[in-house]
């Protein structure tokens, strides 16, 4: 069996490190489809939104979310299951038509938990509908 030169193999390692400090850690990305169908109870309405959330492995999260057919007055992620409505978690701000996440936010290990356990979801509330007009969760 033959070694590499030990040139070549300080080459290899200082390469192979080089990789994997460049590399981003691996963020969640969720995609959501907002509806009236999932507000607890169930709301009716034409309104529709979507969106788009990363979580970094620290819990920094970002993204946004667009809705047409409503004029929302305030946009939240909470925390609860499918089916269970929860307490805020992260307010979200307006930016032109998008609901979004403000910068340098990040999510606690709890609320991170609930993320993993599908316990997190957000909703955008109206003044025909205050308790929330439409929702999804975040998974």
């Amino acid at each position: 069996m033959h070694a590499l030169p030990t040139l070549h193999r300080l080459a290899f390692a200082a390469a192979a490190a080089g990789i994997f400090a460049l590399s981003p850690a691996f963020a969640q990305d969720m995609k959501v489809e907002l509806s009236g169908k999932n507000e607890v109870p169930p709301v009716t309405t034409s309104a529709s939104g979507e969106g788009m959330f990363s979580v970094k492995p620290d819990g920094a999260i970002s993204g946004s979310v667009t809705t047409s057919g409503i004029d929302g007055t305030m946009a939240h992620i909470h925390e609860g299951a499918a089916g269970v409505n929860g307490p805020v978690q992260v307010p979200l701000t307006k930016n032109g038509s998008k609901w979004v996440v403000p910068e340098g936010t990040k999510l606690t290990e709890a609320q991170q938990k609930a993320l993993k356990e599908g316990k997190l979801y957000v909703n955008v509330h109206s003044k025909e509908h205050p308790g929330g007009e439409l929702r999804a969760q975040l998974k």
